[in-house]
Formats: C-alpha cells, structure tokens, sequence
C-alpha cells in the first residue's frame, strides 16, 4: 500500500470531514466543528496508511463519545 492509498483514504476521511464541519457549523455544536476540521487537516501530516486509518477512526468516533 503506497501513496494511492493514502490518497483514497484522505479523500475519504476528508468527504466525513466536511461533513462534520457543515453539521457542526449549522448546529452549532463545537465538538462536531472541530473534528470536522480535524478530519480534512489531519491526511496531510499522516505517511503511514495504518496511522491514517487509525487516527481517522478515533476521530470519526471522537463526537459520539464527547458530548458538550
């Protein structure tokens, strides 16, 4: 698994980014805001495919856990 994965898994994990930015942002819920942002940063400092995936399922699941 080289960079072509690292690029799916970036797309991907940015799509799920936005997505919890525009939730966040419409319902002005901090938690979801944040991890969104979080979400579509994070890829671009990741060189390993596994740490990329890890970390993005720790954040995916980040605003079930963390409710303000």
């Amino acid at each position: 698994m080289g960079s072509e994965a690292i690029m799916i898994w970036s797309v991907l994990f940015g799509g799920i980014g936005i997505g919890f930015f525009m939730y966040g942002k419409k319902q002005r819920a901090v938690v979801p805001l944040f991890t969104g942002l979080a979400l579509f940063i994070y890829p671009y400092f990741m060189t390993s495919v596994t740490m990329l995936i890890i970390v993005g399922i720790i954040l995916i699941a980040l605003p079930y856990f963390i409710r303000l």
